[in-house]
């Protein structure tokens, strides 16, 4: 791959803030989850979307002036790019911002559990309410679940 020798310095710094940022809203929607607190959770999800966008923007920014220089759009042109062009203290940078973004999906990953733990709860109570839990009530006296069976109405000869 034929690299330009006028290649000019390509930040990551305003990913790197975004990233951090977004770190910091899903520290607080996993808070607002073990909380349930739904209102909370709303607004911060409106928060997050907002800064995944401009991550995104910033990102393709990012590529576009990496294909410019004849590098591939992506990471791996980022870290061809660093490879070539970069110090000391931008592959450090660069170290901390993938460290940041790997914390943010797993924090991403664990609220998605979260979230559909509150969903099956919700969803449980809602079937159960409208009569149709397959769910088991408890445990019989030999340990293992009782079944749910139907009711049995009062027979009229």
């Amino acid at each position: 791959m034929k690299v330009s020798a006028s290649i000019q310095p390509i930040s990551f710094e305003q990913d790197a803030r975004l990233v951090s940022q977004l770190l910091e809203v899903l520290t607080r929607e996993q808070s607002r989850l073990v909380m349930a607190d739904v209102d909370a959770i709303e607004a911060l999800m409106v928060e997050k979307s907002e800064l995944l966008q401009s991550i995104s923007i910033t990102a393709k920014g990012r590529y576009d002036a990496l294909a410019t220089k004849g590098l591939m759009p992506s990471e791996v042109g980022m870290v061809e790019w660093l490879k070539v062009y970069a110090n000391a203290a931008i592959n450090e940078s660069w170290v901390n911002f993938q460290k940041t973004l790997s914390q943010a999906k797993e924090m991403n990953r664990l609220n998605g559990m979260l979230i559909s733990k509150h969903f099956n709860r919700n969803q449980q109570l809602l079937n159960h309410l409208q009569g149709s839990s397959s769910t088991a009530d408890g445990y019989g006296k030999n340990g293992q679940a009782k079944s749910q069976s139907p009711s049995r109405g009062v027979l009229i000869a």
